[in-house]
């Protein structure tokens, strides 16, 4: 098994959740196939779904809930099966 880090593509506020009422995407231990969205970036009111590019497990966040992040960083770190 391998690690991958799940970076931000681009700068903006990154969100764990659909809405505030709303669960997670993921949570850390579960397991995700391809294209499974994890979060949220939003850019200037615009939202854009962050997703997995293999599958295998969400073992850790590296940023918390409604973290201003920078195109590059580590969003998650995706153990790949």
């Amino acid at each position: 098994m391998s690690q991958q880090d799940i970076q931000a593509p681009f700068p903006g506020v990154f969100y764990r959740r659909p809405s505030p009422d709303k669960p997670p995407f993921v949570e850390e231990g579960q397991q995700v196939e391809t294209d499974s969205v994890i979060g949220l970036l939003e850019v200037m009111k615009q939202f854009f779904e962050l997703k997995t590019d293999e599958a295998g497990t969400i073992t850790a966040f590296q940023v918390e809930e409604e973290t201003v992040v920078e195109a590059g960083q580590s969003i998650a770190v995706l153990e790949v099966k």
